[in-house]
């Protein structure tokens, strides 16, 4: 029954949803306010990002001190940090804090759940039947393929796609955390570097007038990268595999079958509706004082209706082998939509730029390694979306001011092109540093919980994951080519 209620919630949200591919695909658009207004972010203190602290300690602590509290009543928990934030918001600034929950509901949280729903139910009608040994080497070459895959159907295409065969070629593995957390890295996230179909940020760039294949420009940086960590995860992987004496099966192999291809179609489906919806131009209509572009409202619709197709025509036995259930998706639902509320004032106070709380930041970077690092840190707990656009701003006011937007960043690629490259890579390479980084981040994550692989908590992933190995990577990027 509850599934039938989320697809019935579902098929309303197209008359809410509006602008970006994925998680927060798109900038907030500054509230166009009277001459005599000043921007609300400009007027917002520090501590108004306390709620959205709050929602990201209890991500942290209440599955380690409270678990079954946790599991229970997390919703619940998602809720209060709202309301902890939205209630004196809209009590201080009313309509302009009205616009702004709205505004961020309807074009950034609606979507960007559509989108997952959509990948999450496509790609797990899709089921790679046969014996896969989870050997070192065998688990680099997924890996590969998902680092390859990510940056021509997504980030989270890729891997809603390739994480179920992973977990389950390791199965009988002891040591398995390390493997997902391997997989967020290169899979989730540094995967989608190479073009806009990626990761939402590039996407944006591309909106605003980023060449489509001017991306490629970071693939030294991307091959650095993501070749350093592969080589870190190849020995890791095989000093646990010699450690657990692991044998390899013997017995008749299954040959690898693939069940649920005509998924992939639906799959393909997904992406260029998304790639279309940032091509075309069909106007724009207003919900609840919201410009909304008809051609997101479209997409949107299409991936619901690809969604559901998928769950029409897949059997169900072949989701039941997948070990497919709706677990993973509602909790990424119900969590986001707090995080979504309480991120509010931390995004207005970045927009509002030197006039804003945060201005000390901004004054700070200077040259393309401060671009990657700044625009990065924040991007690993932000929306790295907008976060990308007000780095990318910055950039162009700085060097060109007063020129219109799409000869400043002309003139960026042409004049300054690392610093581009150094907002691009930050955006999307720390995405990887949290849970929260990126959309499928947390979606991993939970998959993998589900299918019995203990995962870190959220500070325990960052001390013992993201903080040892992906900081060396990130420094060594910054030492070769932004110094």
């Amino acid at each position: 029954m509850k599934k039938f209620v989320i697809l019935f919630l579902l098929l309303q949200a197209p008359l809410l949803a509006a602008q970006a591919p994925q998680k927060g695909a798109e900038l907030h658009q500054v509230v166009e306010t009277e001459t005599t207004h000043h921007y609300i972010g400009e007027e917002l203190p520090l501590w108004s990002g306390l709620p959205f602290l709050g929602i990201l300690l209890s991500i942290a602590l209440f599955p380690l001190l409270a678990p079954e509290f946790w599991h229970h009543h997390y919703p619940k928990v998602a809720l209060f940090w709202a309301l902890v934030l939205a209630i004196p918001f809209l009590i201080f600034y009313k309509h302009e804090a009205l616009h702004e929950i709205l505004h961020i509901y309807i074009t950034d949280y609606i979507p960007f759940i559509i989108l997952l729903w959509s990948l999450f139910t496509v790609a797990g009608g899709i089921f790679l039947k046969g014996t896969i040994i989870g050997t070192p080497l065998n688990n680099v070459i997924m890996l590969i393929i998902g680092t390859i895959l990510a940056s021509w159907m997504g980030t989270t295409g890729a891997a809603m796609l390739m994480i179920r065969p992973f977990l389950r070629a390791n199965r009988g593995r002891k040591n398995r955390a390390f493997m997902v957390c391997f997989f967020i890295f290169l899979v989730a996230n540094i995967g989608g570097s190479l073009t806009p179909l990626g990761d939402p940020p590039l996407f944006l760039g591309f909106l605003h007038g980023v060449p489509f294949f001017w991306t490629f420009k970071i693939f030294p940086q991307f091959l650095l990268a993501a070749g350093t960590l592969m080589v870190i995860y190849y020995l890791l992987d095989s000093y646990y595999y010699r450690k657990e004496k692991i044998e390899v099966p013997k017995g008749v192999k299954v040959p690898l079958t693939l069940e649920g291809w005509y998924n992939l179609f639906l799959l393909l489906g997904v992406v260029i509706a998304v790639l279309l919806s940032g091509i075309l131009n069909l106007g724009e209509v207003k919900i609840l004082g919201i410009p909304v572009a008809i051609q997101d409202l479209l997409r949107d619709i299409i991936l619901i209706t690809l969604g559901l197709i998928s769950i029409l025509v897949t059997p169900k036995i072949v989701r039941d082998e997948n070990e497919f259930t709706w677990e993973p998706i509602k909790e990424v639902a119900y969590l986001f939509a707090g995080i979504f509320m309480t991120m509010i004032p931390v995004l207005a106070i970045l927009r509002a730029g030197e006039l804003g709380a945060a201005a000390p930041i901004i004054k700070f970077v200077k040259g393309p390694a401060h671009f990657f690092w700044v625009t990065g840190s924040l991007s690993s707990f932000l929306d790295n979306a907008p976060t990308y656009l007000t780095f990318l701003s910055t950039a162009t006011g700085r060097f060109y001011p007063g020129v219109p937007e799409g000869v400043a960043i002309a003139h960026l690629i042409a004049e300054h092109g690392s610093y581009l490259e150094a907002i691009s890579a930050g955006a999307v390479f720390f995405g990887s540093m949290t849970y929260i980084g990126n959309a499928p981040n947390f979606m991993v994550r939970s998959i993998a919980e589900e299918m019995n692989t203990p995962m870190p908590s959220f500070f325990g992933y960052m001390l013992k994951y993201s903080f040892v190995f992906l900081l060396p990577v990130f420094i060594l990027v910054t030492i070769v080519f932004y110094h």
